[in-house]
């Protein structure tokens, strides 16, 4: 598994680099047969230390957990507790589901535009009713069955995820409702 661990305005030693690249690969390697890389940020709120973990498995699913406490070994320690557990409530799915992919998920390449915010609503009607861009980025679509896009969106901790259905081909979106429940749409 390759590591990124990194520090926003923070020295990360060798020896906290040593204990993450340990606990955590233990903590993966109990739950996810294989995991491709993780990318461990550390930060500094206040008085507490931040600690933000992603990782990505070859399935196409990513687990993400963050955590905080005063001490930054603690802040680590607490982030992968997160991260084991999460993925242990999800090893049974995991398993149902992927039993039958012999590949990973297949990625589609999209674009990504962030738009501007509306200003404020007093003011004057805008000539046009075009927004304006201001970001465009890349990202990617994975295709997989509904089932497994619930349990993605589940595990990033996202209210929204647009993916291709497996069985159809389009492209689909899975969204949390107010209600709790989990909306999906299917043109």
């Amino acid at each position: 598994m390759l590591y990124q661990i990194s520090g926003k305005q923070i020295d990360i030693g060798e020896a906290l680099q040593t204990h993450v690249k340990d606990e955590l690969n233990a903590a993966v390697k109990k739950y996810a047969e294989r995991p491709t890389d993780a990318n461990v940020v550390f930060s500094r709120n206040a008085h507490e230390y931040v600690c933000e973990a992603t990782v990505h498995l070859s399935t196409g699913l990513t687990a993400q957990a963050k955590a905080h406490a005063t001490e930054i070994y603690a802040a680590f320690d607490s982030c992968c507790n997160k991260m084991e557990k999460q993925l242990r409530r999800y090893k049974r799915r995991l398993k149902d589901h992927h039993r039958d992919r012999a590949e990973p998920i297949e990625l589609m390449q999209a674009s990504s535009y962030i738009l501007a915010a509306a200003e404020h609503e007093d003011e004057a009607e805008p000539e046009t009713l075009q927004p304006m861009i201001i970001a465009e980025m890349e990202t990617q679509i994975p295709s997989m069955s509904v089932g497994e896009a619930v349990m993605q969106m589940e595990l990033a901790g996202k209210d929204l995820l647009v993916f291709r259905n497996e069985k159809t081909g389009k492209i689909n979106v899975v969204h949390t409702r107010d209600d709790g429940n989990v909306g999906w749409i299917d043109p």
